[in-house]
């Protein structure tokens, strides 16, 4: 499997290309801030055919080169229904404040063609599986993808700005919800095996194992009511 990865724009957002090998059919999530060449070099390099682009949630950081990339090649994007107006309307999605800041600069919109996720989909893109996790609490639409593991590779869960190494997303813009992404976490992240890789939307790559030993969070929904506390996250937007 090859994974090609960069971080992006203004925010650092991470950036993957996921395809069975170089010169075959790829998958892109969350093409964000500026990062349209970053996919086209990537693309060049490794030879690739993309045949969909797959998003974690709405925010602009991750999707406003949803329409350039999508336009280029004739893909589709993914999304699931709750974030879907993020594409065409950011200012609602962030809040005035940090709205108004971008509107300037981005052309925001729908690509052509849009579809919508579900929790517990099941994805055949680019002959590979990538199952759905709805994980509400940065957004009210955040999903996770996790690919199962295959051969020698461990499973892979690209996580979005739901689990980053030592933090997790904020939840301090509109949709967001601190209990309800503690819940999330629970639910979608702790039956996850030690050993699944861990790429988020921002920062370096993780595993289950090192987040469940050391990510404060983590370590409080799995000890329950009462068990830890709540660092203020600061990753993403």
């Amino acid at each position: 499997m090859l994974i090609a990865g960069f971080p992006a724009g203004a925010w650092g957002t991470n950036c993957y290309l996921v395809a069975p090998a170089a010169g075959e059919e790829c998958v892109i999530i969350d093409p964000g801030h500026q990062a349209a060449q970053g996919v086209e070099d990537a693309v060049k390099k490794h030879r690739l055919k993309p045949v969909a682009v797959v998003l974690t949630h709405g925010h602009i950081d991750h999707v406003a080169s949803v329409v350039p990339v999508c336009g280029a090649h004739d893909v589709p994007a993914w999304i699931h229904p709750s974030d879907r107006y993020m594409m065409s309307d950011p200012e609602k999605a962030l809040g005035r404040s940090i709205g108004q800041q971008l509107m300037g600069e981005l052309t925001v919109g729908e690509p052509d063609d849009v579809k919508e996720l579900s929790d517990g989909a099941a994805l055949e893109l680019a002959g590979m599986e990538f199952s759905v996790a709805h994980a509400p609490g940065h957004t009210k639409g955040s999903v996770t993808f996790r690919m199962p593991e295959q051969a020698d590779i461990p499973p892979v869960f690209f996580s979005g700005d739901l689990l980053f190494a030592g933090s997790i997303g904020r939840t301090d813009l509109p949709g967001g919800d601190h209990a309800e992404i503690l819940q999330s976490l629970a639910r979608v992240c702790l039956p996850l095996e030690d050993s699944t890789v861990v790429l988020s939307g921002h920062g370096p790559q993780t595993t289950i194992g090192r987040e469940r030993a050391t990510n404060p969070f983590l370590r409080e929904v799995a000890a329950g009511p009462g068990g830890g506390f709540s660092p203020a996250p600061r990753r993403g937007m």
